[in-house]
């Protein structure tokens, strides 16, 4: 990660993942020009008129003031109130073609690691075996259809690639247009 922007536990990297750029645009909140800004989705029921700085985004402030979230709290299951909080409220969220989610590990939620296509997941074994049964367990059921769809992530769907902050295992699961 670049220096000298505030750590996010759950998501490491949010320049490489696209969450954030260089910018000399102004934070909708603090009203400064700190040299980045925040470029994914945020829900609030009010007219958010400019971007946030990651600062905004780390304290707190922007979700309190705009009374609002970088990300859904769907998925978050079985963790704490603070582990909610802190990633639906001060980490930066990502984007995906659906309402993006967290996952969560070991009870914690996981840390998002990036967009992967077929190549990405499969350098992840264990991550692609887990997507390949909960996309199972979630109706499915034919393999060859299941193959072709995993085969082809990278073109209409991708991965969403993260890694659990306690033991390390990769987790992921598919997002399509």
């Amino acid at each position: 990660m670049s220096d000298g922007l505030p750590h996010f536990r759950y998501h490491p990297d949010p320049v490489a993942t696209g969450s954030l750029r260089a910018s000399a645009d102004r934070c909708v909140c603090c009203e400064r020009s700190r040299g980045w800004i925040y470029t994914a989705a945020f829900y609030t029921a009010h007219d958010v008129d400019g971007p946030f700085c990651p600062w905004c985004i780390a304290d707190g402030s922007a979700a309190v003031r705009f009374e609002g979230d970088f990300t859904d709290c769907y998925g978050l299951d079985g963790v704490s109130e603070d582990v909610v909080h802190t990633v639906t409220r001060r980490t930066p969220g990502f984007h995906a073609w659906q309402q993006p989610h967290w996952l969560v590990h070991c009870q914690d939620a996981a840390a998002f690691v990036g967009e992967v296509g077929n190549a990405g997941l499969s350098a992840h074994p264990e991550a692609l075996d887990r997507l390949r049964a909960d996309m199972r367990r979630d109706g499915r059921h034919d393999d060859e259809q299941l193959e072709d769809f995993l085969t082809h992530l990278g073109s209409d769907s991708t991965a969403l690639l993260f890694r659990c902050t306690v033991c390390g295992i990769p987790l992921a699961y598919a997002d399509a247009a």
